[in-house]
């Protein structure tokens, strides 16, 4: 059985929503904020989520924008926004579909099998753990035993790539080119300067780095 989250803040259309989903035989999660679909996601994983742009807390397209730092769960966005700007913010953002309302409901079933069949969520954890800290993707967050460390937006920009892809070496260019645009491809120096910070930050002994590798020439890969 699919699980599915729903986020609008529309009572009726959740209530629709779920009752619609449930019979065609969804497991069914409801949020009715930005926030709150965030934490939701984070315990419970869904198979796809359906999310409203225009929420009463953060706006739609950033909770997609915070899926993302985490996980490839397919994601339709399901508004009443018409404006191709909008459409293109959402997609941009990491959303895998766009439907306007009013909708028909044989139409979004039809879309979410589609977006279903493409995705497949691997082992993605909202949290990371080593021995000396964690991550908390979803959060934006990192704890050592000493408490909460705070990183710059590039710094955390960096360490999520490296921790969505724990494990594996993420070349200097594909890091360089997601982080700072894709006019950037060759300024290594802005990742030895930032990769120095996080080990500073995070590393038992920076000097030694256990957790930030460098590949020389190539890239850096998380081992956590």
């Amino acid at each position: 059985m699919d699980t599915v989250l729903v986020v609008d803040d529309e009572a009726p259309l959740r209530r629709a929503l779920r009752v619609n989903l449930r019979a065609r035989g969804y497991d069914v999660q409801t949020a009715a904020d930005g926030r709150t679909a965030l934490e939701v996601a984070a315990k419970r994983q869904p198979d796809l989520v359906i999310v409203d742009l225009g929420l009463p807390d953060i706006d739609g397209v950033e909770v997609v924008r915070g899926l993302r730092g985490w996980t490839s769960v397919p994601i339709i966005v399901l508004s009443a926004r018409t404006e191709q700007s909008d459409k293109v913010s959402a997609l941009d953002a990491g959303a895998d579909d766009y439907v306007t309302k009013p909708f028909g409901m044989d139409e979004l079933l039809a879309r979410m099998r589609a977006a279903l069949r493409r995705g497949t969520v691997a082992d993605e954890r909202p949290v990371i753990t080593t021995a000396d800290f964690s991550i908390d993707l979803a959060a934006k967050r990192v704890v050592t035993q000493a408490g909460e460390i705070r990183l710059t937006p590039t710094e955390w920009s960096i360490l999520s790539i490296l921790a969505r892809h724990r494990g594996k070496l993420v070349g200097q260019r594909q890091l360089l080119q997601e982080v700072w645009g894709p006019r950037y491809g060759t300024e290594t120096n802005y990742l030895r300067v930032y990769v120095a910070q996080l080990r500073r930050k995070l590393e038992p002994d920076h000097a030694r780095p256990r957790y930030l590798v460098t590949e020389p020439g190539l890239g850096y890969r998380l081992d956590a």
